[in-house]
């Protein structure tokens, strides 16, 4: 439970840290979501299992089925959908953050080989 509590913190912290003047914007992050998922799918970055979980979650909200469907019980159908779009907005803008970090230090990384 503790777990669940923290990760949606983070996710609404992550979502709120969007807008500080000191990390990058919503533009720069959404402009990179192609360059993510190609270094991911190349093996490059490391954001598999998070991607993966974006996915569901993205497929959660726009999908017919749900959990607590609306159907039957209105609003209440609705907060799961609300929990798991913020979950979605706040990881996502997480994880375009530490991959834009990861992009800057590739960077100043120089490709050789070691001699040993």
């Amino acid at each position: 439970m503790a777990d669940s509590v923290l990760r949606r913190r983070m996710a609404w912290t992550a979502l709120a840290r969007v807008f500080r003047s000191d990390t990058p914007g919503i533009g720069r992050r959404l402009a990179a979501i192609p360059r993510m998922v190609k270094a991911t799918m190349k093996g490059q970055y490391d954001g598999g299992t998070r991607l993966a979980m974006l996915a569901v979650a993205g497929v959660y909200i726009v999908s017919p089925i749900d959990a607590v469907p609306e159907a039957f019980l209105l609003v209440f159908g609705l907060v799961d959908d609300l929990a798991v779009a913020g979950y979605f907005a706040g990881a996502l803008m997480d994880e375009l953050e530490r991959f834009l970090e990861w992009e800057e230090q590739r960077e100043h990384i120089i490709p050789g080989h070691v001699v040993g």
